[in-house]
């Protein structure tokens, strides 16, 4: 736990950031899954029992992390969970619009976004795509389980099809929902299990978690133009924003603001973060970090 900012303070530390990003000459936000627990997309609690109550009875489990983990017997199982998994995260808005409040505080800078988030906020919120690196994959996207090859494949029909097949509605607002009185089921049609195009094998989702992880082209790309977004804006004022990054993996977004801040006297550290808002010693100077709900932060 850790001690709330003061109304006060929270204000000065607010106009402090203000003043500083309008001052930068470019943004480069680093977001974490902090931010979009902020935005409502939480995986345990009232939303997990909304979808999975009938997995949860029985196999367990309390959360949707841990069914994502489950040893189901059958490929039709594992995707009905997952099928729902994916869209409620990925296909489904964010339940608060955290996302659309921080692109309205950055749209007239020049910025970058690397994330570590899997969710697609940032593009629904109105981010420019070619100014994005999704580092870890994407809800979106299917790959190989082998892999047999360096490919990724859009989702969105397969998973739509797939809940569809469970008895969910997908209203037209296109949160999901079940008719009175029905329960959804738990399988999926085996001719809707996804499968390799090459080599046959089942797919999975294009998520780094071991070494089997798809680094496909557009990837590659995404990785080539954030390194050319620091090349050319080196020599310049620039604001490292992180928003909700922890400790899991800081060594994709924390630890090189951190360091990279440390090493240029012009550039400035923000970090707003419920709970885990720091700067070391060497940067505090340079640095304005704010303990709270991100979300809340930025209506201040």
């Amino acid at each position: 736990m850790f001690e709330s900012l003061k109304k006060e303070n929270l204000t000065e530390k607010m106009e402090q950031f203000r003043i500083a990003l309008a001052e930068a000459d470019a943004v480069i936000i680093g977001a974490g899954a902090g931010l979009s627990t902020s935005a409502g997309f939480t995986y345990g609690g009232e939303r997990f029992q909304k979808y999975f109550s009938d997995f949860a009875y029985r196999y367990g489990f309390n959360d949707m992390y841990s069914g994502g983990f489950y040893p189901y017997d059958t490929l039709e199982e594992y995707w009905a969970y997952w099928s729902r998994y994916i869209y409620i995260n990925r296909y489904q808005n964010a339940p608060k619009p955290v996302y659309e409040k921080l692109y309205e505080l950055v749209r007239e800078k020049d910025y970058f976004v690397l994330t570590t988030n899997v969710d697609h906020c940032f593009q629904k919120a109105g981010f420019d795509k070619k100014h994005l690196f999704y580092t870890q994959g994407d809800y979106g996207l299917f790959q190989c389980s082998e892999p047999c090859c360096q490919e990724t494949y859009d989702n969105e029909e397969t998973i739509r099809n797939m809940v569809l097949a469970q008895g969910y509605e997908i209203r037209p607002d296109g949160t999901l929902g079940l008719p009175d009185g029905k329960r959804p089921g738990m399988r999926i049609p085996s001719e809707l299990v996804p499968r390799c195009p090459h080599c046959g094998r089942p797919m999975t989702m294009n998520l780094r978690a071991d070494a089997s992880f798809v680094e496909d082209e557009g990837w590659h790309q995404a990785s080539e133009r954030y390194a050319e977004f620091l090349r050319r804006h080196q020599n310049l004022k620039l604001l490292f924003l992180e928003l909700g990054v922890g400790y899991n993996t800081p060594v994709i977004i924390k630890y090189p603001f951190m360091n990279m801040v440390a090493q240029n006297k012009n550039y400035t550290y923000v970090c707003f973060n419920y709970g885990e808002a720091y700067a070391p010693d060497e940067i505090k100077k340079q640095s304005i970090c704010v303990n709270g709900d991100i979300g809340e932060i930025l209506i201040e």
